[in-house]
């Protein structure tokens, strides 16, 4: 198992916090690795204009970094600003990280004109193309994320030991959403781009549970030739790709990802109000459905963040805050370490058709259930 943890706030907050509460449910994982992803962000020493995009990730030789700056350069990418975290290696174990890459770029004038479609596409192939650089030359550099107002950051060890390893106790970073998850190596080794959250073009995701369909649901995925739907050294990050593919490709509303990856039995849709649909969306997804256990918490470029468990219900999660701020956990205690001053008769456990939606304002939380009808498409 893994543990879980989000906080989205109106006002930014330091992202160590999400940390310590990693530290309290700390007898669900090993150690083994810990991601972070953080959108909304504030920079003590940099006004960030949240239009540019800024590249995540690990340069682990100085070659690589000479490597990333010559290929930006190429590219036309204008460095604007680069985060210098206070590194103390002490804290964890891996020693070859040379320079741990938080930096925002300028984008590059071939750019204007596009849509922002082709944009985003552009800013998805400069990230795998990246990546494909560090793999052919030995794994000496990482590319997480290339997309603006988000940082992601990757690395084997205890949450509160990464926090101090990088200097993020000192708030030099903050955000409006967190989102971490500490995962234990049981069923792969040990890979930085294997560690949640996972993300693509803006959305983001991570999971407590196994997903026993992975490999057709992966095999279906690739089988579409989108370009980012890659790596899966992780059987989670197809639940990532799945919620890219209903948003950005389907252009379905959230509330399609639920009927998508656990979609209700025949007899419910006979009875649902837009069943005939539903009925559709089932049979031509029918290789993107689940198999838990599976708890699963989200955030999207809007900032709205969701909570979805399958059937089964063998990773719990719940949520509570109040108007402004919210946490969501594996763990109760979890939610009790970011917001310990909220209202516990809001808090909620969803069950097997709800979807948890925290919407931008951040006022209260939606409860959504496969019951309810959605809006569709005009098209559909």
């Amino acid at each position: 198992m893994c543990r879980l943890a989000l906080k989205t706030s109106n006002e930014a907050f330091s992202p160590y916090g999400v940390f310590e509460a990693m530290e309290a449910m700390q007898e669900g994982y090993d150690g083994s690795g810990l991601g972070l992803i953080m959108r909304g962000l504030e920079f003590t020493d940099y006004s960030y204009n949240s239009n540019d995009p800024i590249l995540s990730g690990i340069a682990h030789t100085e070659e690589a970094l000479h490597r990333l700056n010559a290929f930006m350069q190429e590219r036309g990418f204008e460095l604007k600003y680069d985060h210098e975290f206070h590194v103390d290696l002490s804290h964890i174990e891996a020693k070859d990280r040379y320079k741990y890459l938080v930096r925002v770029y300028k984008r590059p004038r071939s750019w204007k004109g596009l849509s922002q479609e082709e944009v985003e596409n552009e800013m998805m192939m400069t990230r795998l193309a990246l990546r494909k650089d560090g793999e052919e030359h030995g794994g000496d550099l990482t590319s997480f994320a290339f997309w603006p107002d988000v940082i992601m950051i990757k690395e084997v060890g205890w949450p509160l030991e990464v926090g101090k390893a990088l200097g993020l106790d000192e708030d030099r970073i903050k955000a409006r959403v967190c989102m971490a998850q500490g995962r234990q190596n049981t069923n792969w080794g040990i890979n930085l781009y294997a560690c949640h959250p996972f993300f693509i073009q803006g959305i983001a995701t991570m999971t407590n549970g196994e997903n026993t369909a992975f490999i057709p649901i992966r095999d279906w995925l690739t089988g579409k030739g989108f370009p980012g739907y890659i790596g899966y050294q992780s059987d989670s990050e197809v639940f990532t790709h799945i919620l890219h593919y209903v948003i950005k490709q389907l252009k379905l509303p959230l509330q399609a990802y639920k009927h998508v990856i656990t979609p209700l039995k025949t007899e419910e849709l006979e009875r649902h109000p837009q069943g005939d649909f539903l009925l559709g969306l089932r049979n031509v997804c029918r290789r993107l459905i689940i198999d838990g256990p599976n708890a699963v918490m989200g955030t999207l470029p809007d900032e709205t963040c969701l909570l979805v468990m399958d059937a089964k219900k063998l990773r719990p999660a719940t949520i509570g805050g109040k108007p402004g701020t919210w946490a969501m956990a594996s763990e109760m205690c979890g939610v009790d370490a970011m917001i310990p001053d909220r209202d516990k008769s809001l808090d909620f456990q969803p069950m097997r058709p709800h979807t948890v939606i925290v919407p931008p304002d951040r006022q209260e939380y939606k409860i959504w259930s496969q019951f309810d009808q959605f809006p569709l498409p005009q098209a559909a």
